[in-house]
């Protein structure tokens, strides 16, 4: 996939921007959302569950979000799965039983100039690692492993590729403190820019280009709310 605005695209990135975005009842408000709307997902495979952010379940807090996120990062447009009837998510809540692998949430379409991803932490223990690498490609999960590179996605699933590979070992220590479920080669060519440790009342705020994964620091289970924006 060739992007047709990647000028564009590249003009609007910046490094990544963690604030308080929202108020200590909203986020209670945003976890309590999760736990009435209908399940989107559950990739098994991945070991992960997924809730899309549905319109009108509580019309002040699409209202209050919607506004705060504009705010931040001024006007987009949503750019997340839709509802069986058309419906944008507003965001999509990923409650992890075992941490994300190595991939990058940069969308589908060649002509959509992909902007920012927000993301608020609903559980306190958990990191996210961001590399200096970036893609723009359509969104991909990253491997050295054969057979998963012979997966053929269906529309809306995640490419696979090795290309994010380069030649530099990667740091052992930061290896085996926070990303000791991936296999090191398979992070050869990669270095850290970022390393986000999550925090509830918190929202980071990335480029939708930024390689990443979730580091091995998990209890039980890690559960987050993430908006993917373009203009």
């Amino acid at each position: 996939m060739k992007r047709k605005y990647l000028d564009k695209i590249k003009k609007l990135e910046s490094a990544p921007k963690k604030i308080n975005l929202f108020s200590q009842k909203e986020i209670e408000q945003i976890e309590d959302l999760y736990k009435i709307l209908p399940e989107t997902v559950f990739n098994k495979k991945q070991n992960v569950r997924k809730k899309g952010w549905l319109p009108n379940y509580n019309k002040e807090l699409d209202k209050i979000y919607i506004e705060k996120i504009n705010e931040a990062i001024g006007d987009f447009k949503f750019d997340t799965l839709k509802s069986e009837s058309g419906e944008d998510y507003y965001g999509l809540y990923h409650e992890s039983f075992s941490p994300l692998k190595v991939h990058v949430d940069s969308g589908f379409k060649e002509d959509d100039i992909i902007y920012k991803q927000i993301i608020t932490p609903l559980s306190p223990i958990g990191d996210t690692i961001f590399f200096t690498k970036r893609w723009y490609g359509p969104s991909t999960t990253f491997t050295n492993d054969p057979e998963e590179l012979n997966f053929k996605p269906k529309p809306g699933q995640n490419e696979r590729s090795n290309k994010h590979l380069g030649d530099k070992e990667f740091d052992k220590e930061i290896h085996k403190k926070y990303l000791s479920h991936i296999d090191i080669n398979n992070l050869k060519g990669l270095e850290v820019e970022y390393i986000y440790p999550w925090k509830i009342g918190e929202t980071l705020i990335v480029d939708r280009s930024h390689i990443h994964c979730a580091s091995s620091r998990i209890s039980g289970k890690k559960l987050g709310l993430t908006t993917f924006t373009k203009k």
